[in-house]
């Protein structure tokens, strides 16, 4: 039997199943825009194969959570809630304390809702991994294949505006 290459055309196999690992640096990244990427890629959208019913997507590793940018005011107006049950329990926290205490719960959160809601929500939020700093574990630096850094902030137009830039800048041999 032939050995199939990861491009390989197979269908509704292993291999369109199995999940990749893919790296995302949040420096200066717009928190909204990456995380649309992020859950895109969690559900699974992004592949041949997609299913509102399965959880077909692959694993995302965030690092430099801190450096996240927000657009706006949204610095100073933004206000995460939670409840704690108990009578008068409502809990506020602004983005700059939510961002000295917590920097990957800011992504996780926005992440969150822009996944839909349903049963498969915390399943594919367990995919995803935030660390604050540059430091990923050995372990999951192992697992990553590519680091796609520069693809989950933009927008197409930007991504496309970007590759044309770089052919221009190579030289024609």
């Amino acid at each position: 039997m032939p050995r199939l290459a990861i491009n390989s055309t197979v269908g509704n196999t292993a291999l369109a199943f199995t999940r990749t690992w893919r790296g995302v640096d949040a420096t200066d990244q717009v928190l909204g825009r990456m995380a649309t990427r992020i859950a895109i890629v969690l559900m699974g959208k992004h592949k041949p194969i997609y299913d509102q019913s399965n959880d077909c997507g692959d694993y995302v590793v965030v690092k430099n959570a801190t450096k996240v940018k927000v657009t706006g005011k949204k610095e100073d107006q933004l206000i995460y809630r939670h409840h704690t049950m108990f009578p008068g329990g409502l809990k506020e926290i602004p983005y700059k304390t939510m961002m000295e205490r917590k920097p990957e719960e800011i992504i996780r959160r926005a992440v969150s809702g822009m996944l839909p809601k349903n049963r498969l929500r915390q399943k594919r939020l367990d995919r995803l991994l935030i660390f604050p700093d540059n430091e990923i574990s050995s372990a999951y630096e192992a697992n990553l294949l590519k680091d796609y850094e520069g693809e989950f902030g933009k927008t197409w137009k930007q991504q496309q505006q970007g590759k044309g830039a770089e052919e221009s800048r190579t030289p024609a041999a």
